[in-house]
């Protein structure tokens, strides 16, 4: 406390004791004042003649020493007198306290600093004693006792120094954020607590940041979660307002679309001509792969379409019209790695997004290929069911020998639903109901969800549903939806935890919560049906089939933006800050550019397009050319120049084909 501060809390006690003795003279009140009263007006009338006659030697018997002051101030504070000071209370609340638990560390914390203080002022000794002192009185020792204890109270931390910093830390580890900031500003010591390195890693952890990460990658966690915290509300807000840079992934002109898939940054498509090409999406300097096919097919004129495409991180599979699957390698190079043939047409095609498991059904059979150690590919199992293949999903599923994870093969054909595993003998029935085909199926690593179609007397139950099964137990754990439409499209492997998104022929996307079975929201969306449907925590992304694509806000239930194309949406997928959409076309062999022409050379509005939005990128601060103008005279896109500006329905135009 500063020394002006001293004095006006000094001037103030001696005010406060004046004006109370001036109130009892004007009562004509014949009180003889109390004997501890007149001990501390002794203690002040000495305490101010001391004040200004420095140089005066003070009795040590006077009402202003150490011992008659203190005695009067303890005597004060022992009185019960319901008319005493309020300094009395303050100080009787001040000596009860040096009974607390902290007295014993107090007393250390003072002697320490005794030490150092006089360690300090060794030196100073001799040269101050030649100087004349000023002789202190003892009753400001009392007054600074008084406001020493009050200091002492930030003095001795509560928390830092009773517990060990490992044991403090595991405390602070379920704080929030917005905690560990309040704490960082208690102490030096919280301080440094609430900025551990650990603290803000296992955040970021817990954020969904960094996954793959080790503490030591990087020197400042807290602004690492605070970048891409940033970032991310960067990138949501330029989901909201359609603000980044649009690409379209173009092959062969002449050549019409018939599948694309998409995995993280690999986007490959396949085409009429028989060609595969394959983008990375993370370098676009380089030019895209052109996946060359097996040389057993190299010579056969012309080459089958290709049917199916699918992409993971580590491989590309191409299945064509003919039963030839080929399989590349995204990192070793262009030439196959896999090849094999299968008798007939391949009607559907599977493969895992987490390890290189490919899964094939042509007419009755279906096989399972996966490669070992050495990367030489083998079949794990085949099958043969009752009914044609119409859609599979391959997923990890941990209820192999021994809990380990192998991989898993849902599979509809007609009413029924199959489960495949590489140890199963035959496969296993999920689900069947004589007369209610399936129109979808999806499933993650738990569960499996398919569309029922009913008809008939089923109709009065409520209409068309989902039926969500458990893969541990293989029972039917619910029935969502009640739609006079068939579903066409569901989505549980991409969808947030707990939910379900789905579409219907009856136009309407819907979202339902797996813990409760109701329904989250109902969004009249596409007027031919919805095709593709995805969603994450906020937002929703569904397309139809008359080629609208559009993003939706979840919790309002409200359309933000929406693109066209003139074909339907077959392929939808996005991640934080990118999009992938796919318009094929149904018709695969349609005329040429004239009426009269039946040339093998497509026109451009029926060969579908490939769309690649990325919201991390600001297309504003870049110059708005359009990616067919931006081609240079070496490639063969160039000469279609002209016919971008002229042709009124193209998308490039910005036109609408009813226009």
């Amino acid at each position: 406390m500063a020394e002006d501060e001293l004095l006006a809390f000094r001037e103030h006690w001696k005010q406060e004791l004046t004006i109370k003795n001036e109130a009892h003279s004007n009562c004509n009140v014949t009180l003889q004042p109390s004997r501890e009263d007149s001990k501390l007006k002794r203690y002040f009338e000495d305490f101010g003649q001391n004040r200004s006659e420095p140089g005066k030697k003070q009795d040590s018997t006077s009402p202003g020493s150490s011992k008659g002051g203190q005695g009067a101030f303890l005597s004060a504070a022992k009185t019960p007198n319901e008319d005493q000071p309020e300094y009395v209370s303050i100080a009787e609340g001040l000596l009860d306290g040096r009974t607390s638990p902290l007295l014993e560390r107090i007393q250390e914390e003072r002697t320490r600093r005794k030490r150092q203080y006089h360690s300090l002022t060794s030196a100073c000794n001799t040269s101050s004693q030649q100087q004349p002192q000023r002789k202190i009185n003892k009753g400001d020792k009392l007054v600074d006792q008084f406001i020493q204890d009050l200091n002492e109270t930030n003095d001795i931390p509560f928390f830092d120094i009773e517990l060990p910093y490992e044991l403090a830390l595991k405390i602070f580890q379920y704080l929030s954020r917005t905690e560990l900031g309040r704490c960082a500003q208690v102490s030096k010591a919280w301080g440094v607590l609430a900025e551990d390195e650990v603290l803000w890693f296992r955040m970021c952890q817990t954020e969904s940041y960094h996954h793959g990460a080790s503490v030591s990658d990087s020197p400042c966690w807290k602004s690492m979660l605070r970048d891409c915290r940033n970032s991310e509300n960067t990138v949501r807000s330029n989901w909201k307002n359609r603000v980044g840079s649009i690409s379209q992934l173009q092959y062969e002109l002449g050549k019409v679309l018939c599948d694309v898939s998409s995995c993280d940054s690999y986007v490959v498509a396949g085409y009429t001509s028989g060609d595969v090409r394959l983008w990375d999406t993370l370098h676009w300097d380089s030019a895209a792969s052109f996946l060359k096919p097996s040389p057993l097919m190299a010579d056969v004129t012309p080459r089958p379409h290709v049917s199916h495409i699918r992409v993971n991180n580590t491989v590309a599979v191409a299945a064509y019209d003919d039963g030839c699957v080929d399989v590349w390698s995204t990192e070793t190079g262009q030439e196959p790695v896999h090849h094999f043939q299968i008798p007939g047409r391949v009607h559907a095609l599977a493969l895992s997004l987490e390890s290189p498991t490919l899964a094939t059904a042509a007419g009755l059979d279906v096989r399972l290929d996966q490669p070992d150690e050495r990367g030489y590919w083998r079949t794990l199992c085949q099958a043969t069911l009752p009914k044609p293949v119409e859609s599979m999903v391959v997923v990890p599923w941990a209820g192999g020998r021994g809990g380990d994870s192998v991989p898993l093969v849902a599979l509809s054909a007609g009413e029924t639903v199959f489960l495949l595993a590489p140890e199963d003998l035959e496969p296993r029935v999920l689900h069947t109901v004589y007369g209610h085909p399936i129109t979808c199926l999806d499933a993650s690593a738990s569960h499996a969800a398919l569309g029922v179609k009913s008809c008939g007397w089923a109709m009065n139950d409520g209409g068309n549903k989902i039926h969500v099964y458990s893969l541990e137990t293989g029972q039917l754990e619910m029935s969502v939806g009640n739609s006079a439409g068939d579903f066409s499209c569901v989505n549980l492997r991409d969808s947030p935890p707990h939910m379900l998104i789905c579409g219907n022929k009856d136009r309407r996307v819907r979202v339902f919560d797996l813990r409760t079975g109701s329904s989250v929201t109902s969004l009249y969306a596409h007027h031919m049906g919805v095709t593709s449907v995805q969603a994450d925590d906020w937002k929703i992304v569904s397309g139809g089939g008359e080629g609208l694509v559009c993003v939706w806000e979840m919790r309002m239930g409200a359309k933000l933006w929406e693109m066209h194309n003139r074909h339907p949406v077959r392929h939808l997928r996005f991640n934080t800050s990118t999009l992938v959409t796919a318009n094929i076309p149904d018709e695969k062999s349609p005329r040429g550019a004239c009426i009269t022409d039946d040339d093998l050379t497509a026109h451009r509005r029926h060969r579908g397009v490939i769309c690649h939005y990325d919201f991390s990128e600001d297309s504003t601060s870049q110059d708005h050319v359009l990616p067919i103008c931006r081609s240079n005279n070496v490639e063969s896109s160039g000469y279609n120049y002209n016919i971008g500006l002229t042709v009124p329905y193209d998308i490039l135009s910005g036109s609408h084909p009813s226009h």
